[in-house]
């Protein structure tokens, strides 16, 4: 354990050490992300903070090569090698986007290019179940195209996600912390003897990647992550666990719950706590095909927005997103873990109870809206509010010392 420990520490520490310097070099190149009808943040703020999560990814790898208990891992697998290339692939592709923009089918077609890369390096599905169908040896026409698409949705389920400051950073560290508790203590082994394997130690550099850069893009946000961070953190996840998938696997798995569990867990885990993002998407495409709009059409109905709309704060709305978050990622370890079925349902059951009330309870109950209409000057305050407080204060006297108009 202190292994991991100690190259999460490393990679956090880094990246929170050079992420303010990425935000001076952005700065000082004009990478700047202004405001604009789709988005919330009020004032232009600096962009491809994935260049910092980078260089913290590339102190972890670096580190664990001097780690014993890991360094054989780069020796038996080419899964940390293939982060290492096709991450640095992927920040420059992200970077491309943050600075002067790339067209969704040009960026399509980076993400799939850069997920053959990681094939034709050796990362790509080996077993996979398929309902009905069992667990499945699967040949290599069905193994490559199965692992690109795997790639390229979870590189854009985490870019989706970047919608409020630090919402994605967060909600990848606890999909990377839930991930490696599941990955290094297999279900039988006593607690602290952790296992090493590649899956496990890209969750602990993906969750030091995000921590250390959350600092500085939680609300109000001095960095945006861009989608050359989002990109790279989903890629980190794509490849954990695709090697997650078959950590233990040496030979044809039978179709005990146990074989099932050690392919279908690892898949379904990061999934589960991204699946709010991903619900968020389907029905936005949805509501946008209802309308008779495009897809790719911007507006304000997002979750966030309409936790914000309801009377939350912006930190409280990305707060209640890490709770649903770690409340679907806790359950998925529940089931995996504990044994006992009504044991199981209680604490799913209470963890969906508290889903579902919680931001009810916490929420400010004064007029609120992200895109209501704003006071005349330009403060953000919504009309309803502007209307009730001028019910209650009287009108101040006309001032005669300054000329009609003037401030």
């Amino acid at each position: 354990m202190g292994s991991y420990l100690l190259v999460f520490a490393i990679t956090a520490i880094v990246t929170f050490a050079v992420t303010p310097l990425v935000r001076a070099l952005s700065s000082r190149l004009g990478w700047i992300d202004r405001p604009s009808d789709r988005k919330v943040h009020p004032k232009p703020t600096p962009t491809a903070g994935g260049i910092g999560i980078w260089i913290g990814l590339s102190a972890g790898l670096i580190a664990s090569r001097f780690v014993p208990f890991l360094r054989h891992l780069f020796d038996t697998g080419s899964d940390l090698d293939a982060v290492a290339l096709a991450g640095t692939a992927i920040v420059v592709l992200g970077v491309i986007d943050d600075t002067r923009g790339v067209s969704a089918l040009g960026k399509l077609a980076g993400q799939v290019l850069i997920a053959g890369v990681l094939v034709l390096i050796g990362v790509q599905f080996i077993w996979f179940y398929f309902p009905g169908q069992g667990l499945l040896s699967l040949s290599p026409d069905i193994a490559v195209p199965l692992t690109i698409i795997w790639v390229v949705l979870m590189v854009n389920a985490v870019n989706l996600i970047d919608g409020l400051d630090g919402l994605a950073a967060g909600i990848v560290a606890i999909a990377a912390i839930a991930f490696f508790t599941y990955i290094a203590w297999p279900e039988g082994n006593p607690a602290g003897n952790v296992e090493a394997s590649a899956a496990a130690l890209l969750a602990v550099i993906a969750a030091g990647a995000a921590i250390g850069f959350l600092p500085w893009n939680f609300y109000p946000a001095k960095i945006f992550m861009g989608d050359s961070g989002a990109l790279l953190l989903g890629l980190v996840l794509a490849v954990a666990t695709i090697s997650g998938a078959v950590r233990n696997l040496n030979g044809p798995p039978d179709e005990t719950s146990g074989a099932l569990a050690a392919i279908v867990i690892p898949i379904t885990l990061p999934l589960l706590v991204l699946s709010i993002a991903l619900l968020d998407v389907v029905l936005a495409i949805i509501r946008r095909m209802r309308r008779g709009i495009g897809i790719g059409h911007a507006d304000k109905e997002h979750i966030h927005h309409r936790l914000m709309d309801i009377g939350h704060t912006h930190r409280q709305a990305v707060l209640l997103m890490y709770l649903w978050s770690a409340l679907i990622s806790g359950s998925a370890l529940v089931v995996a873990f504990i044994d006992g079925t009504l044991l199981v349902g209680a604490i799913v059951g209470a963890a969906v109870i508290v889903a579902a009330v919680l931001p009810k309870l916490i929420r400010d109950r004064s007029p609120r809206g992200s895109d209501r209409p704003v006071d005349g000057n330009g403060a953000g305050t919504p009309v309803s509010a502007v209307a009730a407080r001028a019910d209650r204060t009287p009108p101040r006297p006309a001032r005669r010392d300054r000329a009609p108009g003037a401030s």
